[in-house]
């Protein structure tokens, strides 16, 4: 199967300025993203910034990079702009992986592009791991989603979904039914077509009320077909403690 893996990337982080360059071990964390993504089986890995510091440190990595308008809205955009100058076929699939997430396996990169390609009547798909803390089901700042029995996504939210009505008898934090609850991983595998059909359009309203750009392609009426991930994602870096520990990880394995 064929696939390409874009990452976008900008240096405007305002938790952790700089973030794509910060020393990950000994190397920028953007290079230890593109590493995974290379080892996912990929036909071809890029960078989509637009930043030259950024260019340049992927490019002394051996890693390809593409500088873009610095216009963009979001990542989406950004490797829109680099599909059309790659002139990729509508049909062809391109997974979209985070350029904080230098502990994403390389087989789940692979996964959400498989998922695509066995999905013909899909056009996007994403992955999931279980939820096994009530603390995490509650969280705003872990997106939640539920999928149809076919395995596609229903819906997204930073809500707590499913939510068991008889659960909570004093207060959200009292419920007590979560098990089975699903967390959405930030990653997606697009067909071309699908990807340039969500650029061009417009935020919906329940994306900007809940800030997830993926409830546009729903509200679209695409189809997102999702997985439980075969590995679960390390975490991301958005702070400077994430990069604690995400260094803490890798020098442990």
């Amino acid at each position: 199967m064929h696939f390409t893996v874009l990452i976008p990337a900008r240096m405007a982080s305002q938790r952790l300025p700089g973030k794509p360059l910060v020393d990950l071990l000994g190397k920028p964390l953007i290079v230890h993203v593109c590493e995974r993504a290379r080892d996912s089986g990929a036909a071809q890995v890029l960078v989509a910034t637009d930043d030259q510091r950024i260019y340049d440190a992927c490019a002394a990595a051996g890693f390809r990079a593409e500088l873009t308008s610095t216009e963009h809205a979001s990542g989406t955009d950004r490797i829109a702009e680099v599909v059309t100058r790659l002139n990729l076929d509508d049909a062809e699939i391109v997974v979209n992986l985070q350029g904080d997430e230098p502990l994403m396996p390389a087989a789940d990169i692979q996964q959400v592009a498989q998922l695509l390609d066995a999905h013909e009547d899909a056009q996007m798909a994403t992955l999931c791991t279980p939820i096994h803390e009530l603390e995490d089901y509650l969280n705003p700042n872990v997106v939640k989603l539920v999928s149809d029995q076919a395995g596609n996504a229903l819906y997204f939210s930073r809500a707590p979904i499913p939510w068991n009505r008889e659960g909570a008898i004093a207060s959200l934090a009292s419920q007590q039914h979560w098990q089975g609850a699903l967390r959405h991983i930030g990653m997606y595998a697009y067909r071309v077509r699908a990807l340039r059909q969500l650029a061009a359009a417009s935020p919906c309203e329940s994306e900007q009320l809940e800030k997830l750009e993926q409830l546009r392609a729903l509200w679209l009426g695409m189809k997102i077909a999702v997985d439980v991930a075969r590995e679960a994602p390390g975490p991301g870096v958005d702070t400077p403690e994430d990069l604690k520990r995400v260094t803490k990880i890798l020098q442990n394995n």
